[in-house]
């Protein structure tokens, strides 16, 4: 299985940060959107290392489908066909009030945003005609001053992140891969997710070998129990930031704990994070991250997706952890 992990850098620190990382030996590097765009630390990284690029993910709802393509494109080009475009939805506050865009219908939403990236690569790839026209977005308009061509490395794959069902069959319908989302379980995976890949490729008459799927996880890991207490720590506030989350109820409910929501929301409109903590029990952690030493968190990673795919993403939240030990994680999926 091959790791990616998350080049958490500023554009201006990326380069450094994607040697080291690089250096470890793991497959790819991904961004999130977070503190800094999503696609500049990419573009540095690009001229720096030959591993694979992707983000992880880029919000689609408030870009244009063709701002996308064009962005997809050049980092296409830029790292020589080793990028992939993970888009993602994020959740209505955040859309209406921080990016200041329209929230209705998010898996309609991302289809049509899919649908239009993809028209618009292949248009310009193969030189058709574009002719693009949804429910949210049209496309119609491409003159030669506009196009760019045929990409010599080929057109990015585009991947989308989902956790519920309907955007889990949205991903298995239209993407070239799912990215699982972070936050869930080994029971909800199985149980919620992967019917509802099933479900979205049959109704798009697709077969798994259609489908990349790329799950996440997130990784507590340390070699001394002084270093799996800081990582624990670390995970535990991301879980409990994600647990506060209405959107990820479900995988809570699937474990039986799903009263635990709404006094996690509750508690992160007062900034209470401490008792937050508090709330997130060493079961949880176990349940819903993964953690140990390298070969330990390895071990688990296989277990619990050795058998679907070949991939996964491994997020070390609010913590340090050594480049040997990263090396040492890859060292044991591979």
């Amino acid at each position: 299985m091959r790791l990616d992990v998350q080049l958490h850098a500023r554009p201006d620190a990326a380069a450094a940060r994607a040697v080291e990382l690089a250096g470890t030996g793991v497959a790819g590097l991904f961004t999130f959107e977070g503190p800094h765009d999503v696609f500049l630390p990419l573009a540095v990284a690009s001229q720096a290392v030959e591993t694979d690029l992707m983000t992880n993910v880029a919000i689609a709802i408030p870009r244009s489908p063709m701002h996308l393509a064009h962005t997809a494109y050049d980092l296409q080009l830029l790292a020589k066909g080793r990028f992939r475009l993970g888009l993602g939805s994020q959740v209505r506050p955040h859309i209406e009030h921080r990016y200041g865009a329209t929230w209705d219908r998010p898996a309609a939403r991302m289809r049509e945003a899919v649908l239009a990236v993809k028209a618009i690569l292949g248009a310009w790839q193969d030189g058709s005609r574009l002719d693009f026209r949804g429910e949210f977005t049209r496309h119609t308009l491409m003159p030669p001053t506009f196009v760019p061509g045929p990409n010599p490395y080929g057109v990015p794959p585009v991947y989308l992140g989902a956790l519920g069902p309907l955007m889990t069959r949205t991903a298995a319908e239209v993407a070239d891969g799912l990215l699982v989302m972070p936050f869930h379980s080994h029971r909800h995976f199985r149980e919620r997710t992967l019917p509802a890949v099933d479900a979205g490729l049959e109704a798009a008459g697709r077969t798994r070998a259609d489908l990349t799927i790329q799950p996440q996880a997130i990784v507590a890991m340390g070699r001394t129990d002084e270093e799996l207490a800081a990582a624990s720590v670390g995970v535990r506030g991301l879980l409990a930031f994600y647990g506060s989350t209405p959107a990820y109820r479900p995988v809570l409910e699937v474990e039986g704990w799903a009263d635990v929501q709404p006094e996690l929301n509750r508690l992160s409109k007062q900034g209470d994070w401490a008792a937050m903590f508090e709330l997130v029990t060493d079961e949880m952690l176990e349940t819903l991250a993964v953690r140990g030493t390298p070969e330990e968190c390895a071990a688990e990673i296989q277990r619990r997706f050795g058998d679907v795919a070949d991939r996964v993403c491994a997020y070390f939240p609010g913590y340090d952890v050594p480049l040997d030990q990263v090396r040492d994680l890859a060292a044991a999926l591979a």
